[in-house]
């Protein structure tokens, strides 16, 4: 989906985008590599695969944001600061 604009989606792939969330397992892999470089226990392996969840985390943030915006403008869901 990410090759498509996102104004080009239907209604209803513009509000799954706006609702999606990395998967359970990416969540929790980023939370345990995020404590474990607070701890200064990461080695090279260990912040590549951190650098990698936070580039899929920094994507689908923008994604979900652009979702969002194109939602509100097409009255399917209410703005944020409502």
């Amino acid at each position: 989906m990410s090759a498509l604009s996102i104004e080009s989606l239907s209604d209803q792939q513009v509000l799954d985008l706006a609702d999606i969330q990395m998967s359970p397992d990416q969540q929790l892999a980023l939370s345990k590599l995020l404590d474990d470089g607070r701890e200064g226990l990461l080695n090279e392996t260990t912040t590549l695969q951190l650098d990698q969840l936070m580039q899929i985390y920094r994507r689908g943030l923008v994604r979900k944001a652009q979702a969002l915006k194109v939602a509100v403008s097409r009255g399917l869901r209410h703005p944020l600061d409502s």
